[in-house]
C-alpha cells in the first residue's frame, strides 16, 4: 500500500520557469541596453519557426 504522506514537494515546472526567469534577469542586468528580442529568445531556447 503506497504512503499517502509520501508526496512530492517540487514542481517541476516551476523551477524551470524560475530558471529562465533567473537568466533573463541576469543578462539584463548584464546589459546597457535593452535585450534584443533575438537575444531573450535564445536564452528562453526559443528557437524560429522556419
Amino acid at each position: 500500500m503506497a504512503d499517502p504522506f509520501d508526496v512530492k514537494l517540487e514542481d517541476d515546472d516551476l523551477l524551470i520557469e524560475v530558471e529562465l526567469t533567473t537568466n533573463l534577469i541576469i543578462a539584463a542586468t548584464a546589459s546597457e541596453e535593452r535585450l534584443p528580442t533575438e537575444e531573450i529568445d535564445r536564452i528562453l531556447g526559443v528557437h524560429p519557426a522556419r
